[in-house]
């Protein structure tokens, strides 16, 4: 099944414009819990990332897999070093 070049790029743009707005809409109190959250969703991504890049469905689909591949994985890289950083902050002190 081909789905084609336009309606796959049309869904990945709609998908950056909503979750800039959602995450944007996010009060700084909540972000580095929800980054937590957020990491197992990355985790989802990355593997649909994976299943893109290595579906051989045109090279429009390969790039637009990486692209994500990179942006899934600088997400749960993030996620995880943020998420450090705050429990860092809750440690007893010697």
């Amino acid at each position: 099944m081909d789905i084609g070049f336009v309606p796959i790029l049309t869904i990945f743009v709609l998908a950056v414009f909503v979750g800039f707005e959602v995450i944007t809409k996010v009060p700084p109190i909540l972000h580095t819990p929800l980054m937590s959250g957020s990491n197992a969703i990355s985790g989802i991504t990355l593997v649909g990332a994976i299943a893109s890049v290595g579906a051989g469905s045109g090279v429009a689909a390969a790039v637009l897999g990486f692209v994500s591949l990179v942006f899934a994985s600088t997400n749960v890289v993030g996620g995880f070093l943020g998420t450090h950083r705050m429990l860092k902050k809750f440690r007893k002190r010697d």
